[in-house]
């Protein structure tokens, strides 16, 4: 059976997702996970794409971007070969790292890409290793929230979708869900109770 071809246009944006083969651990340490921001950097250099939002978790990665004269796949296979390679020769690992290809979602409406955003920001929550957004350091949310710069990320674009590029905004569109999640489990909690 032969593999689907992805639809590519130029400036054309992607939710990817990448995970380590048979769920497996794609970071170990803080190295690796500096290692991979560096690889995206390299990347970007040769293929010129634009990085919106990340998350690396431990065991699969979240990129939304946008291409733009050079197609996905180029970007993807240069990203993922340098770090497979990287990765085995560290830890002596023998075999696929990634689990089969990696995934694509391609986004073609404003709020697709507000709310992919917010999802990808909010996947360390979700996956309960941190309590919001901001103490998880291997994503881009902190960038948003103006505490780190970085080259590498892009939030022009999102932030444009707020008054005043409003990273304050921002923060409470993505804040929000967490909100109503806390409200929920509160609610539950008092009729387990009662």
């Amino acid at each position: 059976m032969s593999k689907q071809k992805r639809i590519w246009y130029p400036k054309a944006t992607y939710h990817i997702m990448c995970r380590g083969n048979r769920r497996s651990d794609l970071f170990r340490d803080d190295e690796d996970y500096q290692v991979y921001l560096s690889i995206l950097n390299q990347a970007k250099e040769k293929y010129n794409y634009i990085l919106y939002t990340y998350c690396m978790m431990t065991n699969h990665i979240h990129l939304q971007l946008q291409t733009e004269e050079d197609e996905i796949w180029k970007i993807m296979r240069l990203i993922n070969v340098l770090y497979a390679k990287y990765f085995n020769s560290k830890y002596n690992y023998i075999g696929h790292l990634f689990q089969g290809r990696y995934r694509s979602e391609i986004i073609e409406e404003d709020s697709y890409n507000l709310t992919t955003s917010r999802y990808i920001h909010l996947n360390p929550v979700r996956a309960a290793m941190v309590d919001v957004p901001k103490d998880y350091k291997w994503s881009s949310y902190n960038i948003y929230m103006g505490n780190t710069k970085s080259d590498l990320v892009d939030e022009e674009e999102i932030l444009s979708y707020f008054n005043n590029n409003s990273r304050e905004l921002y923060k409470n569109y993505v804040e929000s869900r967490l909100i109503n999640k806390k409200l929920d489990k509160k609610i539950k909690q008092k009729m387990e109770v009662e």
